[in-house]
């Protein structure tokens, strides 16, 4: 199909995760763009009758745009494979694997990307073997500072920076509040980059990394989606062998978790200039904010464009 024809388009957007409200963000920006290209646009919040409406209405394409469990855990996305309605975005199995953070973690070190050492502790394990031993074991094996946040999730719900062992107790009390695993990982210093993958049928791109530079220090939730709390540099202040080496990462990170179309790789790159794997998200934020859309016009195409040509790979990969 050529990319100028105009498509039939269903967006999915709102969903009932935490992150609601960035979902329909996204959402609407997918909408917007790919309206303005002349395409027939619908934008649905996942509900009870939404399979019928996909079977009766049988749309070219169907846009995922639900951030948190609701879009990214591979539950949705298999039941779009089961009907045959194409998608954009990774398949089930594999956003089942980059949405498990140690799990990617796993996967994606094994391919040859450095990863920070971590611990994984179900909610569990943490009260079977008693918090304060637990902690402590924790604080000998990785030292300070940590980093502890949900197993699953994004946009740093639940996300703690910890500098001292007084930290750690509450920061473990955040993570479990969105789900009942938490990851604990040595915080490694460095230049922190987010790395947009796009495959729109001649092979996954790294586009040029952004770095971030939060104005409080820290990429909370808010200084993802509010406009001035992050400064973004695209592309990032690196040298081009390091540049090199951070595309290189995140094109592996892509490939061996097998995500397709798109994705977001998150790296800090230490002061030697070696890039360590964060995590690996499926649905990038498309918010006026986000980082992707901010990569894609540095790489010198639009948004929009980029949203249409992945809405026809993933009708030719249908």
């Amino acid at each position: 199909m050529a990319e100028k024809e105009a498509l039939n388009v269903v967006v999915l957007a709102g969903g009932i995760s935490h992150e609601r409200d960035v979902s329909l963000r996204t959402g609407r920006r997918v909408a917007d763009g790919l309206n303005a290209l002349g395409h027939a646009v619908t934008v649905r919040d996942p509900d009870a009758s939404l399979l019928a409406f996909l079977e009766e209405s049988a749309p070219d394409v169907v846009w995922p745009a639900l951030h948190g469990a609701s879009g990214e855990d591979g539950a949705l996305r298999g039941l779009l494979e089961i009907t045959g309605v194409p998608f954009v975005g990774s398949r089930a199995d594999a956003s089942r694997l980059a949405w498990s953070k140690p799990t990617a973690k796993t996967i994606v070190s094994r391919a040859g990307v450095a990863t920070p050492d971590s611990v994984t502790l179900p909610q569990e394990t943490f009260r079977e073997l008693g918090a304060s031993s637990v902690l402590a074991t924790v604080l000998d094996g990785l030292g300070l500072p940590l980093v502890v946040k949900p197993a699953q999730g994004g946009s740093a719900q639940g996300v703690t920076i910890v500098t001292t062992a007084d930290e750690l107790p509450r920061a473990m009390v955040d993570a479990y509040t969105y789900g009942d695993v938490a990851l604990i990982e040595r915080k490694v210093d460095g230049v922190e980059v987010s790395v947009a993958v796009v495959d729109v049928g001649d092979g996954p791109q790294a586009l040029p990394a952004v770095e971030i530079e939060p104005v409080d220090g820290v990429y909370s939730f808010d200084a993802r989606y509010n406009a001035g709390e992050t400064r973004f540099y695209v592309p990032a202040r690196l040298d081009e062998l390091v540049s090199t080496a951070v595309e290189d990462a995140a094109r592996t990170a892509h490939e061996a978790l097998g995500l397709r179309h798109l994705s977001r790789i998150d790296l800090i790159v230490d002061d030697a200039g070696t890039p360590w794997f964060l995590e690996a998200n499926v649905l990038p934020g498309l918010t006026e904010t986000s980082i992707m859309p901010q990569a894609i016009t540095a790489s010198g195409r639009e948004p929009a464009d980029v949203y249409a040509a992945l809405a026809v790979a993933a009708i030719a990969d249908a």
